[in-house]
Order: structure tokens, then C-alpha cells, then sequence
């Protein structure tokens, strides 16, 4: 159903430009946004496009929901407005107080990575700008976010709320702990690096659930695991070196 979805979203992109990508962000249980819609605001269409094909679906990243979401969500709202230029260069990009948003690849491959159902509950650990959030909700997940430091809760969970996501969750508070009240989760999705894997994390997933996380030191390369519980046992797997701001405690 969400595939159909996408599909005629793409085809009313096509028909019109006075289209809003604010008005493709719904979600599943989102309420229609109140912006008006303007040629200006989806100038940037073409651009979504271009990153997809180029950077993710050339990469391997070949979920179609993943797809869809990715050509969807309007990742130049999600950068500081200096940054807008390049908001769909093929790179990090930085969000203010040391931390940045993810390179596109990344955010896709992480969510590609978590095999999302909608209607899933997710953690996401290290908020940002709220970006990987919002292609988390726009998947129809119930996505409970976690950012520790205040500016940034405070400025995500505004914009969030702007784009209509009531499907999104953001609390300011140490992530390395989870949100145990909501535990537990069907994936965990960590966008900063901790030097382990936290078990409070651990213990808040599900069984049969799915956990990614950047694991290592700060100020180099750490490494990306995805961490599976099955039958009770938890296992992790190496998916190879990667390069996160650390968690902050």
C-alpha cells in the first residue's frame, strides 16, 4: 500500500511543479500539514531525484519504501540554512554543536538495514536535525527519538511538528540509556558512535528485532554492527568502517 502511494505521489510531482514536498510528508498517521503549497518550495525535486539514483540506488540500497521515502522527504529542511547548497551532496553535512546530518547513503542504508514493517515502534538515538526521523515516520513507524543535547531537541522536535510528523517523538535526554517507558522496540537505529554497544539498547529490543549502531572511538573510523535477537540469543554482525561523531554523554 505504501508503494502504491509513492508511485502516485511521483506521477503528481510529475503533473505539477506547484506541488509542495511539505505536502508528501503524511506519514501514516500524520496529519496533512497546513503550509501552502509554491513553486519555490520544491525546487529541489529534481535534486531528491538525482541523490537517490546516484547515491543510493547505485550503492545497493534497493528497498522501495526506503526509495520512496528518501525521494520524499525534503532533507534541505534539515540543514542549516548555510548548508542548503549542498543539502543533497553526497556527504555529512554540519547542524550546529559539533554534530552533523548523516551522509544521504548512510540514512538510507542504516533504514534499509532495520527491515521495516509499518506500524513498527523504533528508538532512534541522537536526533540531529530530526532528518533520519522523518524518513523513519514517513516509513509509518512510531519513532521515538532521543537527543541529548537541548538546542537540538528543541529545534527537531519544532520542525517535526511543522512537517506534520505526530508520529515522531522527541525527548532531550541521554540516549546511551534508550527510553525504557516505550521499550521495547521492533528496530534501534544509533546515528552516533558509542565505544559499545550499550546494553540498556540491547535489552530494549525485541525479540526478532533489528539494532544498527557505528561502534568505536571518536575521531576516526569506527565500525557499523547490526545487532539481532533471536531466540533469546543476541548476536552482532560486522558491516564494515564507518565514520560517526561520537555519543555524548
Amino acid at each position: 500500500m505504501l508503494k502504491r502511494i509513492g508511485v502516485l505521489r511521483r506521477l503528481l510531482i510529475v503533473c505539477t511543479l506547484a506541488w509542495s514536498p511539505l505536502l508528501l510528508l503524511s506519514g501514516c498517521t500524520a496529519p496533512s500539514p497546513t503550509h501552502t503549497p509554491t513553486i519555490e518550495s520544491d525546487v529541489y525535486q529534481e535534486a531528491r531525484l538525482d541523490m537517490v539514483y546516484r547515491q543510493i540506488e547505485s550503492r545497493g540500497v534497493s528497498d522501495e519504501a526506503v526509495l520512496e521515502v528518501m525521494r520524499t522527504v525534503p532533507r534541505h529542511l534539515f540543514v542549516p540554512e548555510e548548508w542548503i547548497a549542498l543539502a543533497y551532496a553526497d556527504q555529512p553535512l554540519p547542524i550546529g554543536y559539533g554534530q552533523t546530518i548523516s551522509q544521504p547513503y548512510i540514512v538510507a542504508w542504516m533504514t534499509e538495514l532495520l527491515d521495516l514493517e509499518p506500524g513498527d515502534r523504533v528508538l532512534e538515538v541522537g536526533t540531529g536535525s530530526g532528518y533520519q526521523a522523518a524518513v523513519l515516520g514517513e516509513l509509518g513507524c512510531q519513532v521515538y527519538t532521543v537527543e541529548i543535547i537541548e538546542e537540538l531537541a528543541t529545534l527537531a522536535t519544532q520542525r517535526l511538528s511543522d512537517l506534520g510528523y505526530s508520529n515522531v517523538t522527541v525527548r532531550q535526554a541521554d540516549g546511551y540509556f534508550g527510553w525504557e517507558e516505550h521499550a521495547p522496540f521492533d528496530a534501534i537505529i544509533v546515528t552516533c558512535a558509542p565505544d559499545h554497544i550499550p546494553p540498556s539498547l540491547v535489552r530494549q529490543l525485541k525479540e526478532g528485532g533489528n539494532m544498527v549502531a557505528p561502534v568505536g572511538p571518536p575521531g576516526g573510523y569506527q565500525t557499523m554492527f547490526i545487532v539481532t535477537k533471536d531466540q533469546g540469543q543476541v548476536r552482532s554482525r560486522n558491516l564494515g568502517y564507518v565514520s560517526f561523531v561520537p555519543l555524548t554523554r
